[in-house]
């Protein structure tokens, strides 16, 4: 069940609606094997900041998925969102993801009591 924060500059949803930003990365992810379609996808753009200085546009993906994933699936998981928002956003300088897994072990949601 990954879930994945999606945080901006604020200018990147002027170029593509949210809904829409959502839509392609929730299918990019669901597509790779080992993926359930439960995949939460959550969009915080920023009005002020700096990136090394500058106020160019920036897309930072914090992705966290359940422990038990290969390395190798991890990987395609990284490349493939990034691959998707180069295109999506060729003129923006700055995308990263970040992969952080949660441990089975303490993992609770309200589902689980």
């Amino acid at each position: 069940m990954p879930h994945l924060i999606v945080e901006c500059s604020e200018n990147i949803l002027n170029k593509k609606s949210p809904d829409n930003l959502i839509k392609e990365i929730y299918n990019t992810v669901t597509a790779i094997d080992s993926f359930e379609n439960n995949v939460m996808v959550r969009i915080i753009p920023y009005k002020h900041y700096t990136t090394l200085g500058t106020k160019d546009d920036f897309i930072y993906i914090f992705a966290n998925i359940l422990e038990g994933r290969t390395l190798e699936n991890k990987k395609i998981f990284s490349k493939n969102v990034v691959t998707l928002l180069k295109n999506m956003f060729p003129d923006v300088p700055k995308i990263s993801i970040n992969i952080r897994e949660f441990e089975k072990a303490t993992f609770v949601n309200n589902s689980m009591i």
